[in-house]
């Protein structure tokens, strides 16, 4: 076998092909620029993978931030925190880590104010307790929001309850001036203005900015919310809820509310104020220019009144604020107060319609009769002998409707056997026994309308004094004999268990206006059936009377054992002051055979019919005839 040996023409092509790759590295060697290019897009690509990691650290950081309390981060990053979440307010925000709270106390109010939203955090009444000799708040422990929402040209929308104000408390006069401003800078802000009177519940609000035409977002809706949960304060929980209502007065005059059932809503336009009224008080919030459109809520907090509550009805309005020249400036004010007159009205702007005095004819009876006469009556007696004084003079004033009413039963009582003999003859012809009915009883002047007209005459005045003592502010806390509440009702014994409808409680006063009722109309009654006349077809009014007789008293007693006291008291007096004049009318005024002669006599002279008798005369021998000959057709 040959032996293979290394040949020197292999050696040689070895060498040539290792000096031409040698040539071919020193010919494509990169000049300086190119290195150097080289050198720049490297450092290029780690100059960006800095970045990169550099942000993924700063989102990072950015959302842990927005889980931490500002207290607790580091001055560097709590400025980076504040720029996150309120933009160009971080300012203000910064600026206000050491304010306090504002308390500003008057005779009549402390209110405290919170640099967080700017707005009132507590209002305490300083003259009045509630049923448990308890300070009356009507905001405290966060039950009542304030809040403007607005967007920003940096794309943010912000809420005034989440920012934080710069206080400063100043005097002008009496008076106290709590400003709070949310600043971008210090020569750009939005205030708050709180002016405080020394001796009226009206707090004057303005909302004004400067310097943030080039902040907010006027494309977007500024919108004002303003909610309260109503406290509790009363002692009834189902008395109070019932005079507890959100109520308005439109562009004009006109008193509107919601409904106090378990929701109600509306939509409003051109709203001068609202209130949220807590029976006794109220949290009123006006406007100088009215609102344009409004938004209003109301819901019933009381599920079940046999189980104590806190609170009775949640309030909410919102309303969309115009800007000017892209700056806010809106004259605004709180009224936060007794709902009593005396206040509201020295606050001006109408306030005192709030009170629910009745509408139309009952409204102008309290406004200009009974609240003048018990204001008066009540700064002269104690208020309990101020109620029976009212009373007395009501029920004098008005015992001339009760004589109109009496007579005209008595006259009824005389003519009820010739009125008998008459629908005996005519029992088969009750046209012809209408007519003659009404001939009689319009020679003896003795017309049943002659005992209605009186008692719708009295109607206003009883429905008026209805609405008055409920409302009658100055009767809370009022003692009286065993009532220490004269606006609530009294209480002789309490019960282990609850009534529907009655309660867990006895009240005495609803007791005695019952029996007084009983008796009332145990004679009225009497002489009512005695004189009314049976007619064939209609209920037995006898039957009926004897029912409403026992019927009456009860559902008095069950529907006024939580009412006020002071109502059932005015009911039991003006009950005994009618058994009084009734008996008086009956054994000294009136006598039945000088009203039967005078009735004779009437029946002799010929009376002139009015108009609307000859009508009704006429009207009546018109569906005769046709009855008439109705009967001859059916015949044939």
């Amino acid at each position: 076998m040959e032996e293979k040996k290394l040949d020197l023409n292999s050696i040689i092509g070895f060498i040539i092909i290792f000096g031409i790759l040698l040539f071919m590295l020193w010919q494509n060697k990169p000049s300086e620029e190119e290195l150097a290019a080289q050198e720049k897009a490297k450092q290029e690509q780690i100059d960006a993978a800095k970045q990169e990691q550099n942000a993924l650290i700063e989102n990072s950081k950015t959302e842990a931030l927005a889980d931490v309390p500002l207290e607790a981060l580091p001055d560097s990053l709590k400025t980076i925190a504040l720029q996150n979440k309120f933009g160009a307010f971080a300012y203000s925000a910064s600026q206000a880590s050491t304010a306090e709270n504002p308390v500003v106390k008057t005779d009549l109010l402390t209110i405290t104010f919170d640099t967080k939203g700017g707005q009132i955090s507590e209002v305490k009444l300083n003259k009045f307790v509630n049923y448990d000799s308890i300070p009356i708040y009507l905001v405290k422990d966060k039950n009542a929001s304030f809040n403007i929402n607005f967007g920003t040209t940096d794309n943010r929308i912000l809420n005034t309850k989440d920012l934080v104000f710069q206080p400063k408390v100043t005097k002008s006069g009496e008076n106290t001036i709590v400003s709070m401003k949310l600043k971008v800078s210090e020569s750009k802000f939005l205030e708050y203005r709180y002016i405080i009177k020394p001796d009226n519940y009206l707090i004057d609000f303005t909302v004004k900015s400067q310097g943030l035409s080039d902040v907010i977002n006027s494309s977007q809706e500024v919108n004002l919310d303003w909610s309260l949960k109503a406290f509790r304060h009363d002692q009834s929980i189902a008395y109070e809820n019932r005079y507890t209502r959100l109520t308005y007065q439109q562009d004009g005059g006109n008193i509107e509310k919601l409904g106090h059932g378990d929701q109600d809503n509306e939509v409003e336009e051109d709203v001068d104020w609202l209130s949220f009224r807590q029976h006794f008080f109220s949290s009123i919030l006006t406007n100088d220019s009215a609102f344009k459109s409004i938004s209003l809520t109301s819901n019933n907090l009381v599920q079940d009144e046999e189980i104590d509550t806190v609170y009775t009805k949640l309030y909410n309005a919102k309303t969309t604020l115009a800007l000017s020249g892209n700056e806010f400036n809106e004259n605004l004010g709180f009224y936060y107060g007794p709902t009593e007159v005396k206040a509201l009205k020295k606050a001006e702007k109408g306030l005192d319609k709030s009170i629910p005095l009745g509408w139309g004819i009952f409204g102008w009876i309290n406004k200009y009769l009974f609240i003048p006469l018990f204001g008066f009556l009540s700064s002269v007696f104690p208020y309990g002998v101020a109620i029976i004084v009212m009373t007395v003079l009501i029920k004098l004033a008005m015992s001339f409707v009760q004589y109109k009413q009496y007579l005209s039963q008595m006259k009824m009582k005389v003519l009820k056997p010739e009125l008998d003999a008459i629908r005996e003859k005519y029992k088969d012809n009750k046209m012809k026994m209408q007519q003659e009915t009404m001939a009689l009883q319009n020679k003896a002047g003795a017309s049943p309308l002659a005992g209605c007209l009186p008692a719708l005459i009295q109607m206003p005045v009883f429905y008026a004094l209805f609405m008055f003592f409920p409302t009658a502010f100055a009767l809370r806390q009022k003692s009286f004999l065993w009532a220490d509440d004269l606006s609530s009702y009294d209480v002789i014994a309490e019960l282990p268990f609850h009534i529907p409808l009655y309660g867990d409680h006895v009240s005495l006063f609803p007791i005695l206006a019952a029996v007084a009722i009983f008796f009332y109309m145990k004679l009225t009654t009497g002489q009512q059936t005695m004189s009314a006349p049976t007619q064939e077809g209609m209920p037995d009014m006898q039957k009926m009377m004897k029912y409403m007789i026992y019927f009456a008293p009860i559902m008095m007693m069950i529907f006024f054992n939580q009412y006020a006291s002071g109502l059932s008291l005015y009911y039991f007096i003006s009950n005994l002051i009618s058994i009084g004049i009734l008996l008086v009318i009956k054994n000294f005024v009136l006598d039945e055979e000088k009203i039967h002669a005078k009735i004779q006599v009437k029946k002799k002279n010929p009376k002139k019919e009015s108009r609307f008798q000859k009508k009704m005369k006429e009207m009546m021998e018109q569906a005769e005839q046709q009855k008439k000959m109705q009967n001859q057709k059916g015949k044939k």
